[in-house]
């Protein structure tokens, strides 16, 4: 090596500037300035992204109104509807399918509209039963990924959008004037404990609510009671009371029936 080469200390590169390693102050004072002006920009970027979100929450305000008001006046016109739910996902010729078709189509005939969510499956069968039966046939139908799509069976004129499930929850719990819980999915279980709930808390008033189907429903109904109500006692015997259980459309009918006979038809709040 050459006596008279001076060492230099090795290069680096923070951006568009660089640096030599044996002025780490100026290196600091670099970085510094760099990380301020960035902070500064993300402070600004979040800012601006909180006004822009608060724009949009405002004007949803006025889409969700709109949907509520939309769908009081499409219901209160209906009278008196029971409410069936269940999966969108049997078709034809599945025993729950054909279930629901004469659940619908009973009801009907004792002069009950029938509401469902609109889509495919049961929702599908209680419309089509609803048709069979002279009654009134609604859909309260939502764009879901994998399985909506307003069915056939629902009346051209009692048929509503909604893009926001809880106005459209509202509207099945404010004018059904019973539910029916066929076999289901997730939804049908956020369905079924919703309505309870409200019952339960007094948030509604009591209508009948009937899970259909003793084989599906009772290993959940014995778990309420033996975990629930007798281990944790987190509910009481009365609140077990609230929920009926039925096997065929003639029960269904029976339990809506004599429950009308002691209580007016109103909406639900």
């Amino acid at each position: 090596m050459n006596g008279n080469t001076r060492r230099t200390s090795p290069k680096n590169s923070f951006g568009d500037t660089t640096i030599d390693d044996s002025s780490n102050t100026a290196y600091d004072k670099i970085k510094l300035k760099v990380e301020k002006n960035w902070n500064e920009h993300i402070r600004k970027s979040h800012q601006r992204n909180w006004t822009e979100s608060k724009a949009h929450s405002s004007w949803q305000i006025f889409k969700i109104m709109a949907e509520f008001v939309d769908g009081f006046e499409a219901l209160a016109k209906i009278g008196p509807c029971c409410c069936i739910f269940g999966s969108a996902r049997v078709r034809p010729g599945n025993r729950y399918y054909e279930l629901a078709v004469e659940i619908g189509k009973r009801l009907a005939e004792e002069g009950f509209g029938i509401i469902s969510g609109g889509g495919p499956g049961i929702m599908e069968a209680s419309n089509k039963g609803a048709q069979m039966g002279g009654g009134k046939s609604v859909g309260l139908n939502i764009e879901l990924p994998f399985e909506q799509g307003s069915n056939s069976f629902v009346d051209k004129d009692q048929s509503l959008n909604f893009d926001y499930f809880f106005v459209r929850k509202v509207m099945f719990v404010k004018y059904s004037q019973a539910f029916i819980m066929m076999p289901g999915g997730f939804g049908t279980m956020d369905e079924f404990f919703e309505v309870l709930t409200l019952i339960q808390t007094g948030k509604m008033l009591q209508v009948p609510l009937i899970l259909v189907g003793n084989e599906f429903w009772s290993g959940l109904l014995r778990w309420v009671k033996e975990v629930m109500m007798e281990k944790e006692t987190n509910i009481s015997p009365k609140d077990f009371e609230l929920v009926k259980l039925a096997n065929t459309a003639e029960e269904v009918a029976k339990h809506v029936l004599d429950f009308y006979k002691q209580h007016a038809l109103q909406p639900n709040f």
